[in-house]
């Protein structure tokens, strides 16, 4: 492949390439870091050294609490994003299939989508107390609206010349519901899930501040109370290397599901 390829929009690239890139950056990032820390332009207090952050790393996982905060946090994050998109994903095609459903949701999905999931923190408190409801509440808020209204556009974009076709040869809107609106969205659907699983994750720490006892966000939030930054760095990386699984795992589904979007989707 010549170079002015590389550089033409939306032009593919090979995958060994695409691949070699993305390595790349990761170990650009890697040399950068020990070049800061090593040469000590930045004391370990305030940025510790990948030799530090792998050796706290070992340390807590040999000590067993690790394995067993990242568990905590998965199951609380999956278990949200299961609700908000089992409720999300329906009521996201109601509202972009039919008009009316969206002249009546939208307004009151827009009025929320705008409120931070941390500010309903002491209501949840005061209704369901500390346990885990309130911190699955809390990523439940934080993803729901918006991926609510992601699902809505991806219905709302369906091309307006297929359904009219549909309609000109006999297909009633059942049909025209079922074998074309649904069909047409669910690659666009499984995008939206995948970009909202992302969210799930930043809302982890909000969810795990007040009353919890175990999780990344916890360990987190213990671990700059004590000033130990290693350990801090430890549950930032974990988070980014669960979240790297979750996205290859999602691009992977897509490409078995949809292998004619593969080209120009996730």
């Amino acid at each position: 492949m010549s170079w002015q390829k590389l550089f033409r929009p939306k032009e593919s690239i090979p995958p060994y390439l695409y691949l070699s890139l993305g390595l790349g950056s990761f170990v650009i990032l890697l040399g950068l870091w020990s070049f800061v820390t090593d040469s000590g332009l930045i004391p370990p207090f305030y940025l510790p050294s990948p030799t530090q952050v792998i050796q706290s790393a070992l340390d807590m996982a040999r000590e067993g609490g690790l394995l067993d905060d990242t568990l905590a946090s998965v199951s609380r994050v999956t278990l949200g994003f299961l609700v908000s998109a089992a409720v999300g994903i329906p009521l996201g095609i109601l509202m972009g299939s039919l008009k009316i459903g969206e002249a009546f949701f939208e307004p009151i999905m827009g009025f929320f989508r705008y409120m931070p999931a941390s500010a309903f923190i002491p209501l949840l408190i005061i209704w369901v107390g500390i346990e885990e409801t309130e911190k699955i509440a809390v990523i439940i808020l934080g993803t729901f609206f918006q991926l609510t209204l992601m699902v809505m556009d991806v219905t709302k974009n369906v091309s307006s010349d297929l359904i009219d076709i549909s309609y000109t040869l006999g297909a009633r809107s059942k049909d025209v519901f079922l074998r074309v609106i649904l069909p047409a969205s669910w690659p666009g659907i499984l995008d939206t899930l995948r970009l909202s699983f992302g969210w799930a994750w930043t809302y982890l720490v909000v969810a795990e501040i007040v009353g919890a006892r175990s999780g990344l966000g916890y360990m987190i939030m213990q671990s700059q109370r004590f000033l130990k930054t290693a350990n801090v760095m430890v549950g930032i990386i974990v988070i980014g290397l669960i979240g790297i699984v979750i996205d290859l795992t999602f691009r992977s589904v897509y490409r078995r599901l949809f292998p004619w979007m593969a080209k120009g989707g996730v």
